[in-house]
């Protein structure tokens, strides 16, 4: 898989901020060590946070919702 594979580029959407309630970033979703680690992750690393991302978008949206 090269790096440039769809299933390693960057889930950034250019919505850059951090939920202070859950550190998590309302647009992608990844915490700020991992936006900041992003360049230097393994396709396998990027891969788990990727896995773990679609979650954390639910729980943003929800928390939203009861706002």
């Amino acid at each position: 898989m090269s790096p440039s594979s769809p299933a390693t580029d960057s889930p950034c959407i250019r919505l850059c901020r951090l939920d202070p309630a859950t550190g998590f970033c309302i647009g992608c979703g990844r915490t700020l060590d991992e936006i900041a680690g992003w360049a230097g992750s393994s396709g396998d690393e990027r891969r788990a946070i990727l896995a773990r991302l679609p979650a954390r978008l639910a729980e943003l949206g929800a928390a939203r919702e009861t706002a």
